[in-house]
C-alpha cells in the first residue's frame, strides 16, 4: 500500500496513459493529435484544467485496493470523454475562449475542431481496452463501456436541455434547471468515482455509495460554479460578474425569477433583452438576485450536496485512509460555497 497520496502523481500518470495513446502519430495526421495535445494542454502551450473527473476515479480504486496504477485506463477515458464534449461545447456555444486560450475551433475552424472532437471521443473507448491486457475480466470491462456510454448519452441529453433552454426567451423551472445539470455535470463526475469502485470491488452497496458519492459532488460543484459565476473572484477584483454580463440561466437567476413579484420580475426580464448591459445594470441585476434569494438558495443546495456526498463516502468502508482524507479533501477544495 502507498505511504502517501501525491495529487501531483496521480495527475502525470493520467496523463501519461493519454500520450500513450497518442504514441507515434507522426505522419500525415500528426497535426490532428497535435490538436488534442494543445486542447488538453499537454503540449506545454497553457493551463490544462484541474484533472478532477479522473482525479476522483483514481482515488476511488486506490481507496479500495491501496494503489491507483491498475485503474489508470479507466481513468484516460473518463479525461478523454469529458475533452470530448468541451470541444463540442466550444462549437456549440460560440466560446472562443477557454483556460484563457483560444478554442480549438477559433484556431483551426468548425469542421476540423468538430473531428478532434470525434477523436478523442473515440480513444475514450480504446482507452478502455487497455483493461483487459491489465487483467480485469471482460465483464468488467464491458460494465465499464456501457457505463461511459450510459453517461455519454446523459451528457448529450443535458446539453439538448441547454442549448434548448438558451432559445427560450422564458427561463427554465428549478426542477428542469437541476435536471439538466444532473445529465451535464453529476452525470460524468458520478461515473468518474463509479468506475473506480467498479474496478475495484464486486461489492455492489460499495459501488453505489461511490456512485452516490459522485452525484451529490457533481451537483454540488456545479452549483458552486453558479456562485462564483456571480460573486466570485472576479466580482471582488471589481471586474463585471460574467454569468450576468453573459446572460446565463444559472441556479440563482432561475431562482429570482421564479419568485420575483411582478415588478422584480419585470426589471429582471428588461435587463435580460438588453445588450450588452453597462456596469451598472450589471450591479443592479446582481443587487435583484440576491434580494430574491438566489444565492442563499443555490448557496444552501450546495452545501446540502456538498454534505451528502461526504457523508456517502464516509459510509462506503473505505480501505485506504490516506486516500479518504484526499476525496475529503477535493470536496471542501473545490466546494467554496
Amino acid at each position: 500500500m502507498q505511504e502517501t497520496i501525491s495529487i501531483p502523481v496521480l495527475i502525470a500518470d493520467t496523463e501519461q496513459e493519454i500520450l500513450r495513446l497518442f504514441a507515434a502519430h507522426d505522419g500525415p495526421t500528426a497535426g490532428l493529435y497535435d490538436m488534442m495535445c494543445y486542447h488538453l494542454g499537454l503540449d506545454g502551450s497553457g493551463s490544462s484544467g484541474k484533472r478532477m473527473r479522473p482525479l476522483l476515479g483514481l482515488l476511488a480504486y486506490q481507496s479500495i485496493t491501496g494503489d491507483h496504477r491498475a485503474a489508470l485506463p479507466g481513468a484516460a477515458a473518463v479525461e478523454l470523454g469529458h475533452n470530448f464534449s468541451l470541444v463540442h461545447d466550444d462549437i456549440e456555444d460560440g466560446d472562443r475562449e477557454r483556460r484563457h486560450r483560444a478554442t480549438l475551433w477559433a484556431i483551426h475552424g468548425i469542421a476540423q475542431a468538430i473531428n478532434a472532437g470525434d477523436m478523442l471521443f473515440t480513444l475514450s473507448r480504446i482507452a478502455l481496452h487497455r483493461l483487459t491486457e491489465l487483467g480485469f475480466s471482460d465483464a468488467k470491462v464491458l460494465r465499464l463501456m456501457r457505463l461511459y456510454d450510459m453517461t455519454c448519452l446523459a451528457l448529450c441529453e443535458g446539453q439538448y436541455l441547454d442549448i434548448w433552454a438558451s432559445e427560450r426567451s422564458e427561463p427554465v423551472s428549478v426542477e428542469l434547471y437541476f435536471d439538466m445539470i444532473g445529465r451535464k455535470t453529476a452525470a460524468l463526475i458520478s461515473a468518474s468515482v463509479e468506475a473506480g469502485a467498479v474496478l475495484a470491488t464486486d461489492d455492489e452497496e460499495v459501488i453505489a455509495r461511490y456512485r452516490a458519492f459522485g452525484w451529490s459532488l457533481g451537483i454540488a460543484f456545479q452549483l458552486n460554479d453558479d456562485l462564483l459565476g456571480i460573486w466570485g473572484e472576479q466580482a471582488k477584483t471589481g471586474k463585471v460578474p460574467t454569468d450576468v454580463a453573459r446572460h446565463k440561466m444559472t441556479l440563482p437567476v432561475i431562482y429570482a425569477f421564479e419568485h420575483a413579484e411582478p415588478e422584480d420580475r419585470a426589471c429582471l426580464e428588461a435587463i435580460w433583452r438588453t445588450e450588452p448591459l453597462a456596469d451598472g445594470q450589471v450591479a443592479e441585476a446582481v443587487e435583484l438576485i440576491e434580494r430574491l434569494g438566489g444565492r442563499d438558495y443555490t448557496r444552501d443546495r450546495a452545501r446540502e450536496h456538498r454534505d451528502r456526498a461526504l457523508a456517502e463516502i464516509e459510509a462506503a468502508g473505505v480501505v485506504d485512509t490516506k486516500s479518504l482524507e484526499a476525496l475529503r479533501r477535493i470536496v471542501l477544495d473545490v466546494i467554496k460555497a
